[in-house]
C-alpha cells in the first residue's frame, strides 16, 4: 500500500521565505497604490506584515501561527471607512502582479487567487 502525500500550496509557493518575500513586496505595492493606501494610515506597518505572514503562511497550509482577529473584526473598522468590492479587488491586483513578479507559476497564482476570493465577504463584513 503506497502512501499519498498531499503537496501544500504553502510548500508549492517556497515556503516560508517564499511566502516572507512575496509579503514584503506586496506590501510595497499596496502603499504605492493610491486606491487602497489611505487605509494604511497611521498603520504600524512591521505589525502588519508580520501578522500577513502568519496569516498567509497559515492559509497556504504551512504553520499555524497566525494569531490576529478573525477576518469580519479585523476588517470592520476598514468597512466603516468606505471598504468596498473596488478595494478589494485592487488588494487581489496587487497579490497577483507580485507573484507574477516573482515568477510563481501561473496554476499557483490561480490557487491563491480562489484562496483569497473565499475571504471576501467576511472581509468586507457581509
Amino acid at each position: 500500500m503506497t502512501q499519498t502525500t498531499t503537496v501544500t500550496l504553502y510548500e508549492k509557493l517556497g515556503g516560508q521565505a517564499a511566502v516572507d518575500a512575496a509579503v514584503d513586496r506586496f506590501y510595497k505595492k499596496v502603499l504605492e497604490d493610491d486606491r487602497i493606501n489611505g487605509f494604511f494610515d497611521g498603520i504600524d506597518m512591521d505589525a502588519q506584515i508580520a501578522k500577513q505572514k502568519a496569516f498567509m503562511t497559515m492559509a497556504f497550509g504551512g504553520p499555524h501561527d497566525y494569531t490576529g482577529k478573525d477576518m469580519r473584526i479585523g476588517h470592520a473598522h476598514l468597512v466603516a471607512q468606505g471598504l468596498d468590492d473596488e478595494h478589494f479587488d485592487a488588494v487581489a491586483e496587487d497579490l497577483k502582479t507580485t507573484l507574477e513578479e516573482m515568477g510563481v507559476p501561473g496554476n499557483y497564482i490561480v490557487e491563491v487567487l480562489a484562496l483569497v476570493e473565499t475571504t471576501r465577504d467576511d472581509v468586507l463584513n457581509r
